[in-house]
């Protein structure tokens, strides 16, 4: 620890005014406080304490060097205790990459943990393609990356921290939309748009996979990058798309999301690089290992 005795001596004695007292809060004697207040003096340059009065009494200087001198044990007090805090992944900051499904689903959720467990830790969030997060987390851009599980590479750990069936987005004014569940076999003749297999990834895999396992290649008309630009797609043409079944609480007007009967599920994980050595990190990981421990 770094060595303030001699502020911390000068504080006391300015508080309390009076040697004998002041030594004894310190648990000195009052020799030994006088020799520390006449080195700190001697440091100064200048004398602090007036000491040929019945009172004792600060000088000007005195009295301007306690208020500086309390102020400054304050703020070593504060970066000691933030020190010890980052260190031990309470303080810091922490970035997290998502895509705009995670965004409706554990995001959320995320935020309030960080805010309620970490409120020293600030969040920094930043939405991306799927496949343009593990390039990200290997980087070192991001921290931790929240994505569709198998989309993770080589030097990356994961965690699956949600499952969640596929559902059907398709517009109010589909011929189908007035059904209450659907096969996937009804939608063999319809037009599918899909994010492209690139960005996509893993989710993409998964939905031509059901597609075929029933029977059929899905009639992909379209492929975009973006997921916001499928639900648009959606919304203003006869397309359909699979998406997470998360996604509906986005509440887009003119949609509609239908469940499927024996829908395919798909794992959401969190992923991160082995190399990171950020302690907010590491603190995040273990309370979302215990919480999916207790579930």
């Amino acid at each position: 620890m770094l060595d303030m005795k001699p502020l911390r001596y000068f504080i006391a004695l300015a508080e309390v005014k009076n040697f004998h007292r002041a030594a004894e809060r310190l648990h000195l004697s009052q020799p030994s406080l006088s020799r520390h207040i006449a080195a700190l003096e001697k440091a100064v340059g200048t004398q602090l304490v007036e000491r040929n009065t019945r009172q004792l009494m600060l000088t000007p200087a005195g009295e301007s060097f306690y208020q500086d001198a309390r102020k400054i044990l304050e703020s070593l007090q504060q970066a000691q205790q933030l020190a010890r805090d980052t260190a031990a992944g309470k303080s810091g900051l922490l970035r997290v990459g998502f895509t705009m499904y995670s965004a409706h689903s554990v995001i959320p959720e995320y935020v309030r943990l960080i805010r309620h467990h970490f409120p020293n830790i600030a969040l920094e969030l930043e939405e991306a393609v799927t496949e343009d997060l593990p390039d990200k987390v290997l980087a070192g851009e991001v921290d931790l990356a929240v994505l569709v599980e198998g989309s993770a590479r080589v030097g990356m750990q994961t965690l699956t921290v949600l499952t969640e069936p596929l559902c059907v987005a398709m517009s109010r004014t589909h011929p189908k939309a007035r059904s209450r569940k659907l096969q996937i076999e009804d939608l063999r003749d319809d037009p599918f748009v899909m994010t492209s297999a690139s960005a996509g990834s893993r989710l993409t895999a998964v939905i031509m996979d059901y597609c075929r396992a029933h029977g059929f290649e899905p009639m992909v008309s379209l492929q975009v990058r973006l997921q916001h630009t499928m639900l648009s797609l959606v919304n203003d043409a006869s397309y359909v798309a699979l998406v997470p079944s998360s996604v509906q609480q986005l509440k887009m007007d003119g949609i509609v999301f239908k469940p499927l009967a024996d829908a395919p599920q798909v794992n959401l994980a969190v992923a991160w690089s082995s190399d990171n050595r950020n302690p907010c990190l590491n603190s995040f990981i273990k309370l979302l290992i215990q919480r999916h421990a207790a579930v």
